[in-house]
């Protein structure tokens, strides 16, 4: 283990605790796994503005054994990098691994599982955004027909006021009537 890490003052690891769901050596370890990605570019010993300047690119991420295999991998990444690109600094990454942290509860999930889907980021799942759910489940296995089916069928399952979309609290409703949704929605550390 020859490398002892300093990485943070004592007030960053509070603020860091205090806005997470983990415990110091929970985000010490996050730090190890988000300096491991990119050691090259991401110092051990990070400074005030390193936590939020010193990024790792969206196809290096991409590579994380708990993301490698998740069809929402580029997504997820997306939507927890603060400019939109994917590309992560570790202040991003930690937020990322809070949210999906067994600790975090079900509305903050939510909230972050309904920022996933809506994919132009117009604050409604509407059909286009529920197409690209199916591509990213499917990998682009179904035709155009099968596709639209699945789409009305979600839809009319879901959308309560038949407006052909559905809103943050439609989407709660359905996540509210999930068991599962804890459970799947989360990375182990």
């Amino acid at each position: 283990m020859g490398n002892k890490i300093t990485t943070f003052t004592e007030d960053q690891l509070d603020a860091y605790q205090d806005c997470t769901f983990f415990t110091r050596k929970e985000i010490l370890r996050i730090f190890r796994r988000f300096q491991a990605l990119y050691p090259e570019h991401v110092p051990l010993d990070m400074k005030r503005g390193q936590t939020s300047s010193v990024k790792i690119p969206l196809h290096e991420l991409e590579k994380m054994p708990e993301l490698k295999e998740n069809p929402f991998r580029q997504r997820l990444c997306q939507v927890f990098s603060e400019d939109g690109t994917g590309d992560m600094s570790f202040d991003d990454f930690l937020d990322m691994f809070s949210v999906l942290s067994e600790g975090a509860p079900r509305d903050i999930k939510t909230v972050y599982a309904f920022k996933m889907y809506d994919f132009d980021d117009d604050h409604f799942i509407d059909r286009n955004d529920l197409e690209k759910t199916l591509v990213c489940l499917t990998k682009e296995e179904l035709s155009q027909e099968e596709k639209s089916f699945v789409v009305d069928k979600v839809l009319e399952e879901t959308d309560l006021d038949d407006d052909g979309m559905l809103s943050y609290i439609e989407f709660e409703q359905v996540i509210s009537r999930s068991p599962d949704f804890l459970n799947t929605f989360h990375i182990r550390i």
